[in-house]
């Protein structure tokens, strides 16, 4: 009796650190959803109390995106320790556009709430709270400074909202496949019956 070659396939560990970054890249991609929403409408509503709880939401999730990418800093180190420890990357053009582009993602990830720190630091002390802790100041009260780290804060979250847009664009087909899941989700759970 012969027997018949058998396939095994492979299947990527759940824990593997690639699975986490993936994870936390979609825990940050919805946090800056919800900063970038929230920044705009708070931004254009008269000053009330309901502003302000604005606020303090827009700068707890700002918080927890620089936690988030220090987790993902850390993670990618990993990541890329594993991946590159027996040989170097091509560094081809494409390669490196990737690179760069990544690069200035995160130099702007970490820019962007540093920027909140300092507009919300320099207006007021002890203005910046993780859902109701405060957290100790990262520069002094300076009411000059105010006007800086408005325009500084404007800015960057605009170019790092551009830098996002890049990334969409040259990731179309990953962003493609993920709103067909999505579309196919939504509607097996509006039919359970199919």
């Amino acid at each position: 009796m012969s027997s018949l070659p058998t396939t095994v396939i492979k299947k990527p560990r759940l824990n593997s650190a690639f699975q986490r970054l993936m994870s936390v890249h979609w825990w940050m991609a919805g946090c800056y959803l919800i900063v970038f929403v929230v920044g705009t409408l708070m931004a254009q509503l008269p000053r009330t109390d309901f502003r302000n709880l604005l606020y303090d939401f827009h700068k707890s999730i700002g918080v927890l995106t620089m936690a988030l990418l220090t987790w993902r800093i850390l993670t990618l180190i990993q990541v890329m320790r594993k991946k590159y420890a027996r040989r170097l990357p091509k560094f081809s053009p494409q390669w490196l556009k990737n690179f760069a582009l990544h690069t200035l993602m995160y130099v702007l990830m970490w820019a962007v709430p540093i920027a909140g720190f300092l507009l919300s630091n320099s207006y007021r002390p002890n203005n910046v709270k993780f859902f109701g802790l405060v957290l100790p100041e990262l520069f002094p009260q300076n009411e000059a400074m105010v006007d800086v780290g408005r325009a500084l804060h404007f800015w960057l979250a605009y170019t790092f909202l551009a830098f996002i847009t890049l990334h969409l664009m040259v990731q179309r087909n990953v962003v493609k496949a993920n709103l067909r899941r999505l579309k196919g989700f939504l509607k097996k759970n509006r039919n359970p019956s199919q």
